[in-house]
């Protein structure tokens, strides 16, 4: 902004732009103010002669005079205060009306503060009225035949006065205005979008946030499914290969488990993958696909499901030592959970998700399979649990996943690192929460290593599983020279139907 309130030195976006010399902002205002200099300089010289003429001072002197005067309209912009100081300083030699006014404009659109303005203003009015009166009073004087009242001449001084001071302080005063309300628009403006582009900024942050979460998810579930599944192949397979001579119909009995194993494990791949394809497809139509785990824990419910059914029907002595077991338990966070669930036909929306999986009362199925492997594990259940609801739950669906999904994890894990040691499962019902704890003792030096792979995740992702419903997760060795897995979940309680 110059002192004249032309929005220069601003381009389209408020960038700064300077093109002009000196203390111009912009070429065209330099013209602009030697034109107005030009036009006061040559004002000045003619006024000059005239007020030599009166003042019998010769001619050059009054030239000399309106060619110092004239000419510092250059300085407006810059030194507003000394072009009204220089204009009311020639004002006894009746020159500078140009300079007067357009001085007095650039004061009140400048930033000089308002008294200085207001205390200028009135030294020039004073001084116009002033010159003013006494050339009036000496022109009626002159005149005989013209005899006017006593307050002629006062108030012509006084209306000539104003008439050249009012207008251009009202007009500066109101480029000015103007001037600050544009600013402040342009810096509201200004702030809006700064405003917006940080909150874009975090909406992509937020978007990349949910991605990553979105895949850790995903992955979650899948090592979850799976990975206890091919575990137990991996096992059998280790068995089988040391009784394949000894004894070929146990090494048959290993080989079918194997087999059959595979084959859920890979219904239940490609279950999950098709569901991910058709999230990904949802999504390039611009369906949402948030619900993508929550479906994927359905079918792996229903995988999970049929696996449970194909593996009674072919080994009746596993199955038998599962249901003398009893019942319970469950793993999964609040976002991912599937597996082992009510084995409905179709594929639940993200509404159902929450409902299926695996519950308490599956536990006994996953401690018989790991039994069916060759451990030897101990399910124990303290306390009473409450009152079950219309789909046979006791504790919420996430709940009693998690608890599953910590007790597979957990028995995973035996199998991986501490082959042919004992586990012990229990599972305690307490006021307000539901605990959960996987010991198992040191690897017996005689039992043979499966050789499992380790990534790493399990206890990762059981951790975020339990903390993401408020509960507590704790794990570690023992002094015997085992591995404990403990869990503490707030007992959400289901509606009871």
């Amino acid at each position: 902004m110059t002192a004249t309130g032309a929005s220069e030195g601003v381009g389209a976006r408020g960038a700064p732009v300077s093109d002009g010399p000196w203390w111009w902002a912009r070429r065209r205002s330099a013209v602009l103010d030697v034109f107005l200099a030009a036009a006061s300089a040559v004002e000045c010289v003619v006024e000059g002669v005239s007020f030599a003429h009166e003042a019998q001072v010769p001619e050059l002197l009054g030239m000399l005079l309106g060619l110092l005067a004239g000419p510092v309209l250059l300085v407006r912009r810059r030194w507003p205060v000394v072009v009204v100081l220089v204009s009311i300083a020639v004002m006894p030699a009746e020159m500078g009306g140009l300079l007067s006014v357009v001085g007095l404009y650039t004061l009140a659109a400048s930033d000089v503060p308002r008294r200085i303005t207001a205390l200028l203003a009135g030294m020039t009015v004073t001084g116009t009225l002033v010159t003013t009166f006494l050339s009036l009073r000496e022109d009626v004087a002159s005149q005989q035949d013209f005899h006017p009242p006593m307050w002629f001449v006062p108030l012509m001084a006084l209306a000539v006065g104003l008439v050249l001071t009012a207008p251009p302080v009202l007009w500066g005063l109101y480029i000015a205005a103007r001037r600050r309300l544009v600013e402040s628009l342009r810096e509201r403006a200004d702030g809006l979008e700064r405003e917006l582009s940080l909150l874009a900024d975090r909406a992509e942050e937020r978007a990349e946030w949910a991605r990553n979460e979105e895949r850790t998810r995903i992955a979650r579930e899948m090592h979850d499914v799976v990975a206890h599944r091919v575990s137990l192949m991996v096992v059998h397979a280790a068995a089988l290969q040391a009784v394949a001579l000894k004894d070929p119909e146990k090494a048959s009995k290993n080989a079918g488990l194997v087999g059959d194993m595979g084959r859920q494990a890979l219904t239940e791949l490609r279950e999950m993958l098709g569901v991910l394809r058709t999230a990904e497809g949802a999504a390039g139509r611009g369906a949402s696909a948030s619900g993508a785990p929550e479906r994927l824990a359905a079918v792996a419910s229903q995988a999970g499901a049929k696996a449970t059914v194909q593996a009674r029907a072919s080994e009746p002595s596993a199955s038998g030592v599962a249901a003398s077991a009893g019942g319970s338990g469950v793993v999964s966070s609040s976002a991912s959970s599937s597996d082992f669930g009510s084995g409905a036909s179709s594929v639940p929306g993200a509404g159902e998700a929450d409902a299926e999986g695996p519950s308490l009362t599956e536990l006994a199925d996953l401690v018989g399979q790991s039994r069916a492997a060759g451990m030897v594990v101990e399910l124990m259940v303290d306390g009473a649990a409450g009152e079950e609801s219309a789909s046979g739950r006791r504790y919420a669906a996430r709940v009693e996943r998690t608890v599953y999904r910590v007790v597979q994890e957990a028995l995973t894990n035996v199998h991986k690192h501490a082959p042919g040691a004992r586990a012990r499962v229990r599972l305690a019902h307490r006021d307000g929460e539901l605990a959960v704890q996987v010991e198992n003792g040191p690897s017996e030096g005689g039992a043979a290593d499966a050789g499992l792979p380790s990534g790493g995740n399990g206890l990762v992702g059981m951790r975020e599983r339990v903390t993401a419903l408020g509960g507590v997760f704790v794990s570690g060795p023992t002094e015997a020279g085992g591995f404990r897995v403990s869990a503490v979940l707030p007992a959400a309680r289901p509606v009871i139907g």
